[in-house]
């Protein structure tokens, strides 16, 4: 299959089905990485961050629903993101669920739902971007996590243990 060349990234020429739904990907994927940063800096439990929380949340249904598309056009080529894609939208929802009667769990799945997002996007275009691109490929599946998890584990701490003002 050949590919067209999109500011600087090869793009799968795979009929406009594909490209109808890489666009939607695209742009909910930007809206999931901004809302998600967004709710995970704002005062837990705030308006703000429940309104960024459920934006992310219907952001990363419709990354996931795209995602879908595009692997079923391209399964070969796109099975390891499915899989991917699955195990973070499945995280998303359990952190939602959890949101009210074990944080701990929402903190943790949420944290993780980001984390894979992060994953399978640097999987799939890590060597195509700048920088990223002198990194080796097993770097595309771990920085993600080796950055995102001590910011997890920092976050259930410090809900688990919240500074008094003196401490500040």
């Amino acid at each position: 299959m050949d590919h067209i060349d999109i500011l600087g990234t090869p793009v799968p020429n795979a009929g406009p089905v594909f490209f109808a739904a890489l666009a939607i990907h695209i742009t909910a994927g930007i809206t999931c990485v901004g809302c998600g940063a967004s709710a995970a800096l704002t005062r837990k439990g705030s308006p703000r961050h429940r309104r960024f929380g459920r934006i992310y949340l219907w952001s990363w249904a419709v990354v996931y629903v795209t995602l879908t598309v595009m692997s079923t056009i391209r399964w070969r080529e796109n099975a390891h993101l499915f899989v991917i894609g699955t195990l973070g939208f499945t995280a998303a929802l359990t952190g939602y669920a959890n949101r009210r009667h074990r944080p701990d769990l929402h903190i943790l799945a949420m944290g993780a739902s980001y984390v894979l997002l992060l994953t399978g996007f640097y999987i799939d275009n890590g060597p195509h971007l700048p920088l990223w691109d002198r990194l080796p490929t097993v770097a595309y599946w771990l920085l993600p996590t080796l950055i995102g998890s001590p910011l997890i584990a920092r976050a259930i701490a410090r809900r688990r243990h919240p500074r008094t003002p003196a401490q500040a």
